[in-house]
């Protein structure tokens, strides 16, 4: 776990979330990130409360902001509501976009049953906005490399959109297309090509703007 721990103090944790442990699980004998981060804080003879601020997918990499008591969840999560807790990721997909930077708006319901969400139309019962902006930072004839910020943070949100434009995630078997597919075993990869790189916010006790973020060069090896 300290290994994880890319920043800590009195009030907050960032961690850095390997692929396959899930954020939080409610599954027996499942491990989850949660958990790690409540035994970790009970054998440093602290309190063991661990407000989840955000989340990522299972299959996903990346950074998380935990607080460790409930005021200072209150307040990240408010900056989440505000836009000053940031996050920015790094994606690979299959294809090309024709301009080199865009925002995407759709409207996405989830299926609590099949753990999946789609794009629906914004008039259907459920239904919630997400949004997010993405630009290539690189690419070949057949896949591209983006950075994409969340201006929102719905259910499977990065991969359900990307596939509905036409430029699904490599290694996401759940919303990919047959192409991406094909491409992501050609190219052996095998979990979700997404990263949680980076992550900024406005502490809740000090005020102080904080940046924290990832390497990246993993997906360039495929450039």
């Amino acid at each position: 776990m300290d290994k994880m721990i890319v920043y800590e103090d009195n009030v907050l944790l960032v961690v850095h979330k390997p692929v396959g442990i899930a954020t939080e699980t409610a599954r027996v004998g499942q491990a989850d990130l949660v958990s790690e981060l409540k035994n970790y804080r009970k054998r440093k003879g602290e309190d063991t409360y661990i407000g989840v601020v955000h989340r990522l997918d299972q299959p996903v990499e990346g950074l998380l902001v935990f607080a460790k008591d409930g005021v200072t969840a209150q307040k990240l999560s408010g900056g989440l509501q505000r836009g000053t807790l940031t996050k920015k990721y790094a994606a690979l997909v299959a294809g090309v976009p024709q301009a080199p930077e865009g925002e995407l708006t759709d409207c996405l319901l989830r299926d609590g049953r099949t753990n999946t969400s789609w794009v629906v139309p914004k008039e259907m019962k459920g239904a919630k906005a997400a949004s997010l902006r993405w630009r290539i930072l690189r690419h070949n004839e057949a896949v591209s490399m983006l950075e994409i910020e969340l201006y929102t943070g719905r259910h499977h949100q990065i991969r359900v959109q990307m596939a509905h434009a036409g430029f699904p995630l490599l290694g996401d078997f759940k919303y990919g297309s047959a192409e991406s597919k094909e491409i992501s075993g050609r190219l052996g990869i095998n979990s979700t090509a997404l990263l949680a790189y980076a992550v900024g916010l406005t502490h809740p006790s000090t005020g102080k703007r904080m940046e924290f973020s990832l390497n990246f060069d993993k997906f360039n090896i495929i450039f």
